[in-house]
């Protein structure tokens, strides 16, 4: 377990990571949670007192890393850009669970399963994890059909979001476009 405090820092212009809050991992503390490795690797631990698993960290070169701070972590923290956190990591070798039925619906659409299975599986856990999070039965119900729509059209989860903004937005300007 790898303990140490960092200041959350969002990004300015910074192509698809325009306005993210993020935490940086430096380089030191990266080889301690896994010697060697400079590719993409999950972590699991705290955030101050709240607890996070399957936690992505994303390479930036010269042996830095970052965890994109999501609106789970905030809430979960009440911590936003600026404020300093704890954290208490360590590599996290469990593997990733798909969700259920996400995988269900998968099988039942060959066209759909054999796109998705072209993905890289960073990307492929980006839909379970989205249906995963569903707070209602409802929302987990058309975010399954949204990802089958969209898988079956051969898009990735950036694109379908992409569309499904654009959509709402010429529907609705007054509308964030969220699901």
């Amino acid at each position: 377990m790898v303990r140490f405090t960092v200041r959350l820092l969002k990004f300015g212009q910074m192509g698809e990571k325009t306005g993210w809050t993020y935490v940086l991992i430096p380089a030191d503390v990266a080889q301690k949670l896994n010697k060697g490795v400079k590719t993409s690797f999950r972590v699991k631990g705290k955030m101050d007192s709240f607890p996070v698993k399957q936690v992505a960290l994303i390479p930036m070169g010269e042996g830095e890393f970052i965890i994109p701070f999501n609106a789970d972590m905030r809430r979960g923290t009440g911590k936003k850009q600026g404020a300093m956190l704890n954290l208490e990591l360590e590599l996290d070798k469990s593997e990733f669970v798909f969700d259920a039925d996400f995988e269900a619906c998968l099988d039942d659409a060959p066209d759909a399963n054999k796109y998705f299975k072209t993905l890289a599986p960073s990307h492929q856990r980006y839909f379970s994890k989205w249906i995963n999070d569903a707070k209602t039965e409802g929302t987990k119900t058309k975010r399954i059909v949204m990802s089958m729509n969209a898988l079956s059209r051969q898009m990735g989860f950036s694109e379908m979001l992409r569309e499904h903004k654009a959509k709402n937005a010429s529907l609705n300007p007054f509308k964030g476009g969220k699901l």
